[in-house]
Parts: C-alpha cells; structure tokens; sequence
C-alpha cells in the first residue's frame, strides 16, 4: 500500500491544490509532480535497488508514456488544424446533432480523435452563448468516452480486448443498447439545458458550413487506420538502454512525430488561429500523464493481487471505479486476466462478465477528469475559450449525481 502512495499524492495534488491555492500551483506544479515520481523512485530503490528503480522509470517512459502522449499530441495538432465554420450548430437542435455525430463518429475515429475533430466547431458555434458549460460536459461524456464503445477503434480498452481475441463486432453487438440506455437521457437533459439558457441568447444567423484543414483531415484519416494496424504487427521488440519496445509501436511513435511535423509545416496559421491553438494547453496534461504512467506500476499490482468474484454487477462498478482514476486500458487487461484470458471462453454467450467490463471500462471514462485522455484536453481547449470548466473535484462532483442513476439502470437491466 505504501508503493501507492506517490500515485494517491499525485491524483490529490491535482485535485485539491488548484482550488485551495491556486497561484502556488500555477508556479510550482511541475517541482510537485517531481517530488512524487521522486518519491515513488524512492520507494522502489528501497525495496529493489536504483538500478531497478531507474531501469522502471526509464521503462515506463519508454513504453507507456512517450507513445501515449505522441498520440495525443498528434491528434491535438490534427484537431486543431481542421476549422469547421457554419451549419445548424450554435442553436439547441444544431448542438443536439452534432452532439449525436460526435457520438457515432468516437467509434469509428476514436475518441480522442472526434472529440479535437469536433470540440472546436462546437465551441465557436456557440462562442455568443452565456452559458455553455453543458454542452462541453456532455461532450465529454458522449463524444470523449461512451461514443467509443462500439468498437476496437474506439477506445483503448477495447482494442486491448481485440487484440487478445475479442470479434472486432462484438463490442457492437453486445453494447449498443447499454451505450442507448446512457446516450440517450444525456442528450435530452443537454438539449433541455440548451434551450433554457438559449432563451436568453440571441440565436444566430444560418451560415452554410465550411471545412478547411484538408491536408489535417487526411493525416487524421491515415493516423486512425495506422492504429489498429500497428497493434497487428507482430513485429520483434527494440532495446533502448535495457527496455524493449515493440518494433510496431516504435514505427507508430515514429509515425505520429511525423505527422506532428507535417501539420506544423503545412497548416495555415489562420486556421490555428480560428481555434486558439496552442501548444501551451498541453503542458499540464503532459506533466500529469508523466506522473501517472512513472508511478502507477504498483497500483495495478495492488488491483492484480485482489480476487473478485466472478457477479457482472461487481465487475461493471469495480473495472469503472478504477478506469475513472487510472488508465483504462490496463485496467481492462487486469480484470480480463483474472476473468480467466481466453478470448474465446469470455465471449461465449451469454458473456454477461466481459460485458460487464466492457462497458465499466468504457462508461465510467468521464467520472474524472483522469478517467480517458479527451476529458482534460478538452477541458482545457474550452478554459482557453473562456468556458469557466469546474475544478477537478467539483467536475467529478456533478460527473457523479448525473451518471450514478444511470449506472445504477445499466446495473439492473444488463448486468444484475
């Protein structure tokens, strides 16, 4: 339990510190952070020596960081390099739609790659809107995360799962009506948010809709098939300094540079304008994932030792709550081990644990600004659009009264 506690600091440090004080945070995050990784080498040289710690670190980094965040930092380049100007959004049912697109769009591009494609046409349609705040919360949780649940490409859960065997359609034969059951209250609550507060607001002039960015859009195509491709390649691993990558996972983080570059070099300076672009969004969302993936090794190991027994409800809560505050891709690789490994055992009907851990991985992804990559970039994507986003506890706050009736339905309908 001890080997946690740089993990639990860290999650802590995150949630309390901008809001108790908030200009000692905004000048020292990055030496905090540091202090807990620190610590958390620390910890292991105690009980296995530097070299074992340092070797752990430098893993971590290697393997799990450095390919974690490319992705996120060439999606984040792509997104923000494609400008959708005009079409119904910007009024309640333009923003109900695009909210339903988005939706769709997160399994077959991923959620992470609909929600950069779609958070700033939705934000600047609504740039004269007062109040704006729920429709950047539901983004996040039906475009960032529950959008994803239909397939491998989805979210990174679900690609884990396919590729140990998982059919590619079976995330949507067996979770489309759980992702209904939670969509669809989401989006009418959102929608009569929406036309309340557009009562007050002057609804704006039809415009026809534009796209510009094509060269981002075709990298952002090219990005989302290289994905699932690389997980495919069974290709020999790489030592960098004693830790072994995948050769496929090397070309990828290759890949993403790459296209970093390209973007950079070929993208409009008016277009990154149009949607406040700024590499500077990214800094506190690198330093956190850092934090995480160099200190989180031994709270999978604590999740792996504990023996829960095989109730689909246990598992649907039990794999959430842990994919709300840790990665949720390990999460699911842990509860599928202890499920028993066997792809084709686990997808036998009527499959209710895989299921059950499915749809926890996935449903509970925005309980937490931590739970799934979109919730923080998106976040901070709308606080750079003068959205005033709620505080890390006071967004889990109001993630947790929305979502917890509808986990609670999901529970006794699918999974009791």
């Amino acid at each position: 339990m001890i080997a946690a506690l740089p993990f639990i600091g860290i999650l802590l440090s995150f949630a309390l510190l901008p809001g108790l004080a908030p200009r000692f945070w905004h000048r020292h995050r990055a030496p905090v952070i540091l202090t807990w990784v620190l610590l958390g080498v620390g910890l292991t040289t105690i009980t296995g020596g530097l070299g074992t710690a340092l070797l752990g670190l430098w893993r971590a980094s290697l393997v799990e960081f450095m390919p974690f965040m490319a992705l996120l930092l060439a999606l984040y380049a792509l997104g923000g390099g494609i400008a959708v100007k005009g079409g119904p959004w910007g009024r309640p049912e333009g923003n109900l739609l695009l909210l339903a697109i988005g939706t769709i769009l997160a399994s077959i591009m991923g959620t992470i790659g609909a929600s950069l494609l779609l958070i700033h046409p939705l934000l600047a349609a609504n740039g004269h809107r007062q109040e704006k705040r729920h429709l950047v919360l539901a983004f996040i949780i039906l475009v960032g995360n529950c959008g994803g649940a239909l397939s491998p490409l989805g979210d990174p859960p679900l690609l884990v799962g396919y590729l140990r065997g998982v059919p590619i359609m079976w995330p949507l034969m067996h979770l489309w009506a759980p992702l209904a059951v939670l969509a669809i209250p989401i989006l009418a609550l959102t929608y009569a948010l929406d036309r309340h507060f557009a009562k007050a607001e002057v609804a704006p002039k039809p415009a026809r809709l534009r796209v510009r960015g094509i060269i981002n859009i075709v990298l952002l195509v090219g990005l989302c098939a290289a994905i699932p491709l690389s997980g495919l390649w069974r290709s020999q691993p790489v030592i960098i300094l004693h830790a072994a990558i995948p050769g496929a996972q090397l070309a990828l983080l290759a890949l993403e540079i790459a296209i970093i570059a390209i973007s950079e070099a070929l993208t409009p300076r008016a277009i990154r304008t149009q949607n406040r672009f700024a590499w500077g969004a990214m800094r506190e969302i690198t330093i956190l994932f850092f934090a995480i993936f160099a200190t989180i090794t031994p709270v999978f190991a604590l999740l792996q030792s504990a023996a829960l027994p095989q109730i689909p409800a246990l598992w649907f809560w039990a794999s959430g709550i842990a994919s709300a505050v840790l990665d949720a891709a390990p999460t699911y690789l842990i509860f599928f081990q202890a499920a028993g490994g066997h792809a084709a055992t686990l997808i036998t009907p009527p499959a209710h644990l895989l299921t059950a851990l499915a749809a926890g991985s996935v449903f509970f992804g925005p309980v937490t600004y931590l739970g799934n990559a979109p919730n923080l970039m998106v976040r901070e994507i709308a606080s750079r659009r003068g959205v005033k986003m709620p505080g890390f506890l006071t967004y889990a706050a109001i993630m947790v009264v929305i979502l917890t009736p509808i986990y609670v339905v999901l529970t006794m309908m699918f999974y009791w």
